[in-house]
């Protein structure tokens, strides 16, 4: 049994023969998932080397942190799309399509930390009305 060549195998899997199209670019596609798979192999093994961690318990933890970056990148694209995009927001039917989320959820799957983090991305303040603090009254 070889943990991390299985490990990288489940990771990375190769093109099967009508996975790719145009067909006559399958062999640079299956090239290509061969070299991601040994450089998947020899960053398991370096970081089994270094931290003296079960190979498996590795991966499955990076698995874990990468699908906390992925809520984390659909969280602020939702900000994006409802707090900086106009006096249009996007509507929430098709957000919800798009993340795999209800329309109730969107509503509450980002909240200020998330449009703070949109605004210092883009370089811009929030479009929308829900995003603004609320108004100061002006002395008379």
């Amino acid at each position: 049994m070889d943990l991390i060549g299985d490990l990288a195998a489940i990771r990375v899997p190769l093109p099967q023969p009508g996975d790719v199209t145009p067909e006559e670019l399958y062999p640079d596609a299956l090239e290509e998932a061969e070299q991601a798979r040994e450089n998947y192999a020899l960053s398991l093994e370096a970081q089994h080397d270094d931290l003296q961690e079960d190979p498996l318990l590795i991966a499955l933890g990076n698995a874990r942190a990468a699908r906390e970056a992925a809520d984390r990148e659909i969280r602020h694209l939702l900000a994006y799309g409802r707090e900086f995009h106009g006096e249009r927001p996007y509507k929430l039917e098709p957000l919800a399509r798009a993340s795999g989320m209800t329309p109730s959820g969107i509503r509450t799957a980002y909240g200020s930390s998330e449009i703070e983090t949109v605004t210092r991305c883009i370089g811009r303040t929030p479009d929308s009305r829900r995003a603004r603090p609320p108004a100061t009254p002006q002395p008379s």
